[in-house]
């Protein structure tokens, strides 16, 4: 029997599905690709790629282009359906409530969901940008089952503190704290929370020192 051999780079699996949003993604793949420390695989809906035309003009060929593996959701035979397969986990960027359902109830009738199921089962990293507003109360229990069973609820949720000027300031904070969450070294929240600071720029810790 031939070993199993660790991939020579980290991998984390990114899936896109069809909410608002799809620049978070695109944003995220972009980032990975820039710090080259994982190997990207993507997974985008059929959603999720008719949202990313819509919002950004961009064509599911370019889409794929970002990633350095992509798996068709359709092929629930592919290497992510699989706990065999080594990663260090998953974020679904934007995550729809149907996806978010399907994750929370373990309905993995695609590549997508069932990437998600595996992450859970395998007991690794699972990040949700769910993506909604307002919520209903099934949105709310789904979050909460997915959260009980290991996941992570990530919705994109402005960083007002580090006064964004633009969209993409705004995305490139939510891609940074992401990529906190996989403990991936970056420089792109340009405002890490250090304290309060006065009129003189000083913390308040450090008044107290």
């Amino acid at each position: 029997m031939t070993p199993h051999k660790k991939p020579a780079r980290a991998r984390i699996v990114v899936g896109i599905s069809g909410a608002s949003g799809a620049v978070i993604g695109v944003s995220l793949l972009a980032a990975l690709r820039r710090l080259g420390t994982h190997e990207t695989h993507l997974i985008v809906s059929q959603s999720g790629a008719v949202t990313a035309a819509q919002e950004l003009g961009l064509s599911k060929s370019a889409l794929e282009g970002l990633a350095d593996v992509v798996h068709n959701v359709r092929d629930i035979g592919a290497a992510v359906a699989s706990g065999s397969f080594l990663s260090c986990g998953m974020v679904i960027a934007p995550c729809s409530m149907k996806t978010l359902a399907s994750v929370a109830n373990g309905y993995s009738d695609n590549l997508l969901t069932r990437a998600a199921d595996v992450m859970l089962k395998e007991r690794r990293r699972l990040v949700l940008v769910a993506r909604e507003t307002p919520l209903n109360l099934a949105h709310l229990r789904n979050m909460t089952a997915a959260t009980e069973m290991g996941a992570i609820i990530m919705p994109p949720v402005p960083a007002f503190y580090a006064h964004p000027r633009t969209v993409q300031d705004v995305v490139d904070h939510l891609v940074g704290r992401i990529l906190d969450l996989f403990d991936v070294e970056h420089q792109e929240i340009a405002h890490r929370w250090s304290g309060l600071a006065d009129e003189f720029g000083r913390t308040q810790t450090q008044d107290k020192a």
